[in-house]
């Protein structure tokens, strides 16, 4: 099983100049928070509006080796590991930890992790069918008589509208999609004759600036969305771990808005 705490590496490395600013940035976080226990991804995850997820990781291993933060690394019962953070001078930080532990360990059960998995392709697949797009397959990897071959791969829907379709890829999670997924899901769309578009949480810049290149659509969610049965998870993910979790009844108008106006830009 893969570990839930990974340090992330993108598919290139930041200027210098980017890891010095993301370090004295942590520092003084972690120093403004001196009786606060977080983790790895917490800590990209809250600092990706200035960091990519990569370069905030290598900046605390900095952190660490200079030795500004405390780590441990603990096993969770649900499988994989986490890895905790800490400024150096708090001491008691024992209580604190346990109390993110379980936090982790509740959201990443695998039946939360499938609940969310299912929720977002519902409320994507909701959000097109009220845009009056049609649903023309799911998890496919053929379209018009045209089939994938390379990879084991497919797309979570099909839809088209106006003489134009579009490969859906749904990931509703904290971190980033894997980068190498990401290339083949554009090769697969490609090769299916239909514009490949991604609606994830979020996404570094320059992917979101090479899907567009490549005829594609970033449909950025911003939140990682979870059904109402666990609305109250939820709400203590973002207050405790200061997450971008939520629990909307269906996709904002504004995000589909986006999508349209791209996909008119399209028709012909």
């Amino acid at each position: 099983m893969a570990k839930h705490d990974d340090l992330l590496e993108g598919n290139d490395r930041s200027p210098d100049t980017e890891q010095e600013r993301a370090r004295a940035k942590l520092e003084l976080f972690f120093e403004e928070k001196r009786e606060r226990v977080f983790f790895y991804r917490q800590v990209a995850v809250q600092h990706e509006k200035e960091f990519f997820h990569w370069v905030t990781n290598r900046a605390i291993t900095y952190l660490i080796q200079k030795g500004q933060i405390q780590t441990e690394t603990r096993a969770l019962i649900t499988g994989g590991v986490i890895k905790l953070l800490w400024n150096r001078g708090y001491r008691y930080y024992k209580r604190e930890a346990k109390r993110v532990v379980k936090l982790v360990e509740e959201y990443s059960n695998p039946e939360v992790g499938n609940a969310l998995s299912q929720h977002g392709a519902r409320m994507v697949l909701d959000g097109f069918a009220r845009s009056e797009f049609i649903l023309k397959g799911q998890e496919t990897d053929e379209y018009r008589g045209r089939k994938w071959h390379e990879t084991e791969h497919y797309m979570d829907m099909i839809f088209a509208r106006d003489g134009q379709s579009y490969g859906i890829e749904v990931k509703n999670t904290l971190m980033y999609m894997g980068y190498n997924e990401f290339k083949i899901k554009i090769r697969l769309c490609k090769e299916l004759g239909i514009r490949p578009v991604f609606a994830v949480r979020m996404m570094p810049t320059h992917w979101v600036d090479d899907l567009r290149q490549q005829g594609g659509f970033a449909l950025i969610l911003k939140y990682q969305l979870y059904p109402g049965g666990l609305k109250d998870l939820a709400k203590r993910i973002a207050e405790e771990l200061e997450l971008p979790v939520g629990t909307p009844r269906r996709l904002e108008d504004e995000t589909m808005e986006r999508f349209i106006a791209w996909h008119q830009q399209h028709v012909k």
